[in-house]
């Protein structure tokens, strides 16, 4: 044992110094290493050496010397043996080579094989400029980036075509990174083209970073292009989940989605049959989701045609204050007359837009200030009534720089088309057309043919129309529509329609109109009277009040000369009184 393993390390040593110990020309072995030579930390790496069947041993070197822990008596089969290395580091990267020994000798070294340890170091980005959207046989720059200082930067094209590039670093001063540009091309739809690149430091040239993420270019071929939408619908509020799905042809192997301007792919997914449908989840919509998105497919023949674009809007981005919506004459139009959507707001927004069902709407519009109501508006204007055009309405603004980021929305306004079931319902008022304010109305609206909703509109009047559900009574469909403590507001003329539930925008002819005036009552008169007699009384009361008064004082003053006059009596009297007694004393003398 000690023989062999000294026999065997000067074996080593010798090869190391390039001294053939050959006997014959033996064919040199295959080294191969699984699952592959550029493999990243902590992984368990297989040397797999390839001879012939009448190899005894095999060893495998790295740098030109033996590892004298992996040399291998082969099993059956013997044209070849497995060196197991556990748990890479960065160590373990170098050049490796294997030699099998028969009994005419060794044979000859196999070629070399660089085993390359990657996660070394950390991660470089990698980039497409300006898109990774190339065209058939274009070119592309591929821009590898990273703020650490490394000598060298190598982009691998993964798949079966492997193809590796290296460039030495540049010094980017004002953003203080290291770069490398690759020209890339040109590519084809052919074949897919995935890339990755590392940062290398040139001492050690086996040792490399992490990867970058990966980059896929999307080449525009000539197949079938997908189909794209999203779900619920593109118009989305603000963290709620939408649904992209993109459909492509029955022998798609994936999909993809990207979303303009990005470097990235949004997302890989294989389609699933039936319908060969990638479904892209998007679990809380952020305001960065807002933008322009195509789907591709990629099958055996290759890249497809991009899909169609959609569009992603945002809403509920500026949430102080929601625009109001309205139209004129009314939200009941007659088929094929004119309509104005009216939408306001105090914010000022740049730009106003509708939606009908959550769907675009004719084009967006700049907003104009109105100064006497200091508000911003625009007016969307519908020159001929089709049915299409019946719908929920809502509108939003938005401003120029973020054309993805909505408001909120107007609280919603349906538009009704008259005159599409070919029939009228009928309209009275109970007690009677002209009652007192206060009073109570019933309209009734009544048809002989079935529908399943009366609809009660006064003329000129922007608020939504009354709905009711109909009630079969006797030999007809009825609805009441009733009205508590009317007021002189509700005075107008009213029409009422029928609609199916199969289609609840679109009604029949109008009634016949209904005019409803409200007078003032009498117990308003009442009021006013009883407020002038309160006030009449209350006048009085202080005339009254004056009067008293003065008489009270009067009094006072007549009490007062009375009392003068009786106080001058007695003096008078006591003067009387005195001028007799002295008037008797002097008789006496």
């Amino acid at each position: 044992m000690t023989f062999t393993f000294t026999a065997l390390l000067c074996l080593g040593l010798t090869l190391g110094l390039g001294t053939p110990v050959l006997a014959g020309a033996l064919p040199k072995p295959i080294l191969r290493a699984q699952p592959a030579s550029v493999v990243s930390q902590h992984t368990t790496v297989i040397f797999l050496c390839e001879g012939t069947t009448e190899a005894k041993e095999y060893i495998l070197y790295k740098g030109g010397y033996q590892i004298l822990w992996s040399t291998e008596i082969p099993q059956s089969p013997r044209n070849k043996a497995e060196f197991s290395i556990s748990k890479i580091d960065r160590y373990h990267a170098g050049r490796y080579s294997c030699q099998y020994q028969t009994h005419d000798g060794w044979s000859r070294e196999s070629d070399t094989l660089d085993l390359v340890v990657t996660g070394v170091y950390s991660k470089p980005s990698l980039s497409a400029q300006p898109s990774p959207v190339v065209t058939e046989r274009g070119t592309v720059t591929l821009q590898c980036v990273s703020g650490q200082s490394y000598h060298r930067f190598i982009l691998i094209k993964e798949g079966p075509q492997k193809h590796a590039w290296k460039l030495d670093s540049q010094y980017n001063y004002s953003t203080r990174e290291f770069w490398a540009l690759f020209s890339v091309g040109p590519v084809t739809s052919s074949q897919r083209w995935t890339f990755r690149c590392y940062s290398v430091n040139k001492n050690s040239p086996q040792v490399w970073s992490e990867p970058s993420d990966p980059l896929e270019l999307l080449v525009s071929g000539t197949l079938h292009k997908p189909t794209i939408k999203a779900e619920p619908g593109s118009v989305v509020s603000l963290r709620s989940v939408v649904t992209i799905r993109c459909q492509g042809s029955l022998d798609a192997e994936i999909c993809v989605l990207h979303k303009e301007g990005s470097q990235n792919l949004l997302d890989t997914q294989t389609p699933v049959m039936p319908e060969k449908t990638a479904k892209f989840s998007i679990p809380s919509v952020t305001q960065q989701h807002g933008g322009q998105y195509r789907c591709y497919c990629y099958s055996s023949a290759g890249w497809s045609e991009p899909s169609d674009t959609l569009e992603i809007v945002v809403t509920g981005i500026y949430y102080h204050n929601k625009p109001s919506l309205s139209v004129l004459p009314s939200p009941v139009v007659t088929l094929g007359r004119n309509m104005t959507l009216q939408c306001v707001s105090w914010e000022g927004y740049e730009k106003f837009i509708l939606t009908k069902d959550d769907q675009k709407f004719l084009i967006s519009l700049n907003s104009h200030f109105i100064p006497n109501i200091r508000q911003w508006q625009a007016l969307f204007s519908v020159d001929h009534v089709t049915p299409d055009h019946r719908g929920t309405f809502r509108c939003y603004g938005y401003y120029n720089h973020t054309p993805h980021w909505w408001s909120v929305p107007s609280e919603p306004l349906d538009i009704l088309i008259t005159g599409q079931l070919p029939f009228s319902p009928s309209l009275s008022v109970k007690p009677n057309s002209i009652v007192h304010s206060g009073d109570n109305v019933t309209l009734l609206c009544q048809s002989p043919f079935k529908v399943d909703t009366f609809i009660l509109s006064k003329e000129g009047a922007a608020q939504q129309p009354q709905r009711l559900k109909s009630k079969s009574e006797a030999w007809d469909f009825q609805a009441e529509f009733f009205m508590s403590a009317v007021t002189s507001d509700l005075s107008g003329t009213y029409r009422c329609y029928g609609s199916k539930d199969s289609s609840p925008y679109l009604l029949t002819q109008a009634s016949a109109p209904v005019e409803l005036i409200v007078s003032a009552s009498e117990n308003h008169d009442h009021t006013v009277e009883n407020l002038i007699r309160m006030r009449m009384a209350v006048m009085i009361l202080i005339v009254i009040a004056i009067l008293v008064f003065e008489g009270w004082g009067n009094q006072r003053q007549i009490h007062h000369e009375a009392e003068r006059s009786s106080e001058e009596k007695e003096v008078n009297l006591s003067r009387f009184q005195s001028l007799r007694n002295n008037s008797d004393d002097s008789s006496f003398l």
